[in-house]
């Protein structure tokens, strides 16, 4: 497989989200991973695979049949921008709450930066507020 920044990252969501595959982790990130935007509102990023670790299986729990199709993806030099629709069903607690065996589907962006053939660095905006909605967690805003 192609060691750019666009093979990496697509090899990312296939193996690790698609497939389940935990061991992928290690494989493609670099031993000083730092991950922004999955740490809560405004929290400070995640260092390392094994923080990151425990997000991929609070996400794999909760949402079973799990699937994250790259749509669209943009490189330039070693980062490449991933346009993503994640589809499931919230059948696990580990979100917070009871599972209420609802379809989601949203959308989001992950920008990866590689080093050395690994994933050194990603930002992630996913819109978390329409599965919450879609789940019956956060009511949706009338509107004006």
């Amino acid at each position: 497989m192609s060691n750019t920044p666009d093979a990496i990252t697509r090899q990312w969501f296939k193996e690790v989200w698609d497939e389940g595959r935990e061991e992928v982790i290690d494989e493609l990130t670099h031993a000083d991973l730092i991950v922004h935007g999955l740490s809560g509102s405004g929290g400070p990023p995640m260092q390392g695979s094994a923080a990151f670790k425990q997000v991929f299986h609070i996400f794999r729990e909760a949402l079973g049949d799990l699937e994250i199709k790259v749509e669209r993806t943009v490189s330039e030099g070693d980062t490449t921008a991933a346009y993503c629709i994640v589809k499931g069903r919230h059948v696990g607690q580990s979100l917070g709450g009871p599972p209420t065996n609802q379809p989601v589907e949203f959308s989001g962006v992950a920008i990866c930066r590689v080093r050395d053939g690994r994933i050194f660095e990603a930002w992630n905006c996913f819109d978390f507020l329409a599965m919450y909605q879609q789940i019956g967690w956060v009511k949706n805003p009338p509107l004006p």
